[in-house]
């Protein structure tokens, strides 16, 4: 089985999420997301995976989100993946995409991850 996680090792939810599926035998490829940020069509492609319009990918609680000026409509998955790709911090996290099957979850809960190590 091949995973992908976007993972922020400052994050305790994708610390965890990660533990689950090292402990599953899985060496996964891990994203620094915040180090080496997504691209809008990386995003629209994450948020297809997971079935979910781009707007489920952000953690609108986040600061960044609270406080932006230049946030665009939120019903736009395009003009939002490309702000969110400028935004990392306000990506959902972790996100574990099973490369194998083209499916994704958001570990939030990080058990969540479970559904994709079957």
């Amino acid at each position: 089985m091949a995973l992908t996680i976007y993972h922020n090792p400052r994050c305790s939810k994708s610390r965890k999420t990660l533990q689950l599926i090292n402990d599953a035998g899985i060496e996964p490829v891990i994203s620094l997301y915040l180090k080496s940020p997504l691209d809008g069509a990386q995003i629209m492609r994450l948020a297809e995976q997971l079935g979910e319009p781009v707007v489920a990918l952000l953690r609108q609680g986040e600061t960044e989100f609270k406080q932006a000026n230049d946030l665009p409509d939120l019903d736009d998955d395009v003009a939002l993946a490309d702000w969110l790709s400028a935004h990392p911090i306000v990506l959902q996290r972790p996100i574990v995409v099973d490369e194998d099957s083209g499916r994704a979850v958001v570990g939030r809960p990080p058990e969540n991850v479970l559904e994709l190590l079957g």
